[in-house]
């Protein structure tokens, strides 16, 4: 995969530490969330930490693939739907979690699912961001997130000296 020239590398701490603060979020919004719904895979870490936190111990998948190769969005595939428990009342009192929304079509595909869930999510960016209704940081349309799970220590490039040779 080619860098891209805008790119938000993300810490383990600064990822536990945005993942607090969507707990704290969400929390003010409700105090007797019923579950998590957590989209896979990138939603298993981030409804970790806001599970403990919000003591919420019922915490269901639904599974759906959209990046197929790391950088560009396929068509979504379903591969694990939400039990049917939670898709009762359209989901009210569920809290959706999730790393990050894109462009906003898996948001889209999930938030028909269940469409009166509350959809949180650590990182948005503009495109995806009508689709949820509460974030802790946006992140411009064209940067990259690098996160903490898909990256391994390396060299990196002193801002000044790209390029240079």
């Amino acid at each position: 995969m080619a860098l891209p020239d805008k790119s938000f590398p993300v810490s383990w701490d600064q990822f536990h530490r945005d993942a607090r603060a969507l707990a704290w979020r969400v929390a003010s919004v409700s105090k007797e969330w019923k579950a998590i719904v957590t989209i896979t895979r990138g939603g298993l870490v981030p409804a970790a930490i806001v599970s403990r936190e919000l003591e919420i111990r019922v915490i269901e998948t639904v599974c759906v693939a959209s990046y197929h190769d790391y950088d560009t969005q396929g068509q979504i595939n379903v591969l694990k739907k939400i039990s049917a428990d939670l898709l009762t009342d359209e989901g009210q009192g569920v809290l959706i979690i999730d790393d990050l929304t894109d462009t906003g079509k898996t948001a889209e595909l999930v938030r028909s699912m269940i469409p009166k869930a509350h959809f949180a999510t650590v990182y948005a960016k503009p495109k995806g961001m009508p689709q949820v209704d509460t974030f802790i940081t946006e992140v411009s349309q064209d940067t990259w997130i690098f996160f903490p799970w898909d990256m391994g220590f390396t060299y990196q490039e002193p801002i000044a000296g790209a390029g240079k040779g």
